[in-house]
């Protein structure tokens, strides 16, 4: 189901409820009820329950989206990294540059044809890149430089090894959702308490304060749907890109 149907639908349902519960208490309430007499504690722990509820929602909006942007950082970090391990060897003799290039070659499209999706599926990165990777750092450490030259460019071949090592290893850990269980429990548990504070003023049946009500679920509703759209940052919403690795090596068609 694509997610804006997903989301169309969560609001409208949101909406629904609300009014439907409305209208059904309005009807079995007393005739002699008064909607002008809530007491005025009940406003003031309404309003407070909203800014409380408001600053909880803006956080997690905050760091799932740095979760996000965190991600397509260690994608262009990690794409960067190999694509100077590749460059810099030019200095090496011929079969060992190309034997480098060759399996950094491999490890990228692997990345780009078959991992991309496993962990876009299963919030994890696949056992067949880390040996790839492996490869290419057995290729860099093991070689000996002959060479005054190569020597030089032999320390910081080690580096950006051990920076696209770290940036895969960032990968992984991003791979997976962010937001823990008992967070989603407080973000949900949080909007049906700030929800039923509608109810507890005593919202009468007129056009206008349906339609608020309404749309203030609704604005709940799309604001839970952002957080956990933005939750997984390879497989759902904007996801981080795989695009670093295609720019950077453009023989590896996506």
């Amino acid at each position: 189901m694509p997610e804006w149907l997903v989301l169309t639908l969560a609001m409208l349902a949101a909406c629904v409820v609300v009014v439907i519960i409305t209208l059904v208490r309005h009807r079995r309430a007393p005739e002699d009820e008064d909607p002008n007499e809530t007491p005025d504690v009940i406003e003031y722990m309404t309003m407070w329950i909203g800014v409380v509820y408001a600053i909880v929602l803006g956080l997690a909006i905050a760091g799932v989206w740095e979760a996000r942007s965190s991600a397509q950082d260690h994608v262009q970090a990690e794409a960067q990294a190999l694509h100077e391990i590749s460059e810099r060897v030019r200095v090496y003799p011929a079969d060992a540059r190309d034997r480098i290039r060759g399996d950094v070659n491999a490890y990228v499209g692997h990345v780009v044809h078959t991992e991309w999706q496993h962990m876009a599926d299963n919030g994890e990165v696949t056992e067949r890149g880390t040996e790839l990777l492996d490869r290419v750092r057995a290729d860099v450490t093991d070689y000996e430089p002959k060479t005054d030259f190569e020597a030089q460019a032999y320390q910081p071949l080690l580096d950006q090894m051990a920076a696209a090592d770290q940036a895969r290893n960032s990968r992984a850990d991003s791979a997976s959702p962010t937001m823990p269980g008992v967070v989603w429990f407080g973000l949900l548990g949080g909007a049906v308490v700030t929800i039923g504070m509608v109810f507890a003023l005593q919202i009468r049946r007129t056009p206008r304060e349906l339609i608020l009500a309404g749309l203030f679920s609704a604005l709940i509703a799309f604001l839970l749907f952002l957080i956990w759209d933005f939750d997984a940052p390879y497989s759902r919403g904007i996801t981080a890109s795989v695009d670093p690795f295609l720019s950077l090596f453009p023989g590896i068609k996506g």
